[in-house]
């Protein structure tokens, strides 16, 4: 038994016996704060340190941590030290046991309370990191004696604000009852002087009626298309008297007229006719874009209340040589045929068939069969857009055409098309909707709430969540 109780000791003495680490407590901080402030995150608290009691011997480190999984960060700490330890400390400062601080204090000398901050580099880990406040004391021989650990508060981004989601409202054009349209042209049909026959020969002619019947072809012999009528003006040129002028272009309109029954068997109350027996309206017109000299003077004449004759002859005598390039350069193109066939269009129900026409004959659609088509496809599909692109190529004075191609622009964010065409959709409640969607996806945030605003009172269905939308977004751009 006493062999036994003297090995105990010995043991007890050979093998020392690990520290225990206690439980430390650790202040209440107030105020603690993470924010960030640029490209940097700062941290404050104020740490109240006279209510921290420790022992003369020892050393107490104060290290706020921010801890986000993995990821930790420990930031400038603070040591307090007891009035022994803080004599032996001075003394070995050049060889501290204890680990370094960045700020120093013996506790009778500590504040009642140490407002700490810090700047530290912003990293995207520390967006959701826990702010804490780690206490270690020191005792003998750098001996950790306690720990003791608090969770301040978290630091979290606010979520940006989600980006305005637009609703278009595309609008349905009103149907056609009879979908009447026109196509015109103009022909300088040569023929000899002081004559009315049609020589398809003779110098330009057979260019000039070749156009003619291209223009007629593409309706007369159109299933699809009817034609109602047909009319023919024709002008002559100023020189020479108003009286054979009269007869050249009645006569030169009447032989057109007879040329084109010859190939259409067009029954007469189809083909319409009148003549202007001379173009005082058209040398006006060149006069005004023209840098000819004597200008204004010879578009005063041009103007004036002179009978023809006597207008066409003080051009003549007064400016001969103006005269005679314009008699040369510019008379024979007043010299022309005007002409316009007027037809109706049948309707198209069937959707395929429409789609087809899209792609190869889209001036037979109204604008009320584009939307059909429209109806089935994906709306901002690539199909979808294209078809109101066609649409107010072919309508392109329709506000409704207009509005309706300036919504698809924007689906595919192309905003410099979507705000030419607004300009040309009128001032409608969809059109001021519309405004505040283009404001709203081009930053325009302010200018976008006073639209959708408008459009509210103005009873646009999806106005008011725009507005609520919108109202979220500058509230979370201001935080």
């Amino acid at each position: 038994m006493k062999k036994a109780l003297t090995l105990s000791l010995l043991l007890s003495v050979i093998v020392p016996v690990a520290n225990a680490i206690d439980p430390v407590s650790v202040p209440e901080v107030s105020g603690a704060s993470v924010t960030r402030e640029g490209n940097f995150l700062h941290v404050k608290m104020d740490i109240p340190l006279q209510s921290m009691p420790v022992r003369s011997n020892a050393a107490a480190f104060l290290t706020p941590c921010l801890t986000n999984g993995d990821e930790e960060l420990e930031l400038s700490n603070l040591a307090l030290y007891g009035k022994k330890r803080h004599i032996y400390h001075q003394r070995t400062s050049a060889h501290p046991i204890e680990p370094a601080a960045d700020k120093e204090m013996r506790v009778a000398d500590a504040p009642a309370t140490y407002p700490y901050s810090v700047m530290v580099p912003w990293q995207d880990w520390m967006n959701g990191a826990t702010l804490s406040l780690q206490r270690t004391d020191y005792g003998c021989c750098a001996n950790i004696e306690g720990e003791g650990r608090r969770d301040l508060t978290q630091f979290l981004l606010p979520e940006p604000p989600k980006p305005f989601e637009p609703m278009f409202q595309y609008v349905r054009p009103v149907a056609e009852t009879v979908k009447s349209r026109s196509v015109t042209g103009r022909a300088f049909i040569d023929f000899p002087v002081n004559r009315t026959e049609i020589f398809p020969d003779y110098r330009g002619n057979t260019v000039e009626l070749a156009k003619i019947r291209a223009t007629i072809d593409s309706v007369a012999t159109d299933n699809d298309i009817t034609v109602r009528t047909l009319s023919i003006k024709g002008f002559a040129s100023p020189e020479g008297s108003y009286s054979n002028n009269v007869r050249l272009a009645k006569g030169r309109t009447e032989s057109l007229k007879l040329y084109v029954q010859k190939l259409y068997n067009f029954p007469d109350r189809i083909i319409h006719t009148s003549y202007e027996p001379e173009d005082w309206e058209g040398l006006r017109k060149f006069l005004e874009t023209s840098d000819i000299a004597n200008r204004d003077a010879i578009l005063a004449i041009a103007n004036s209340d002179l009978a023809p004759d006597p207008r066409d002859n003080k051009i003549k005598t007064t400016y001969p040589q103006q005269y005679a390039w314009l008699l040369a350069n510019v008379y024979p193109a007043l010299r022309h045929s005007d002409y316009t066939i007027d037809f109706d269009i049948r309707s198209f129900t069937d959707v395929e068939e429409i789609k087809r026409l899209v792609k190869t004959q889209p001036q037979k659609l109204s604008l009320n069969e584009f939307f059909m088509a429209a109806q089935t496809y994906e709306p901002g599909s690539d199909d979808f857009n294209e078809l109101f692109e066609i649409a107010v190529r072919m309508f392109p004075d329709s506000e409704v055409a207009n509005l309706n191609a300036a919504n698809a622009a924007m689906q595919r964010k192309d905003f410099k098309a979507a705000a030419a065409y607004l300009k040309k959709a009128g001032d409608t409640p969809e059109t001021t909707y519309a405004g505040g969607i283009l404001a709203a996806l081009t930053g325009e945030n302010e200018r976008a709430l006073q639209l959708f605003r408008q459009a509210a009172r103005l009873k646009v269905a999806d106005a008011p969540a725009a507005v609520e939308q919108m109202e979220r977004i500058i509230e979370a751009s201001s935080r």
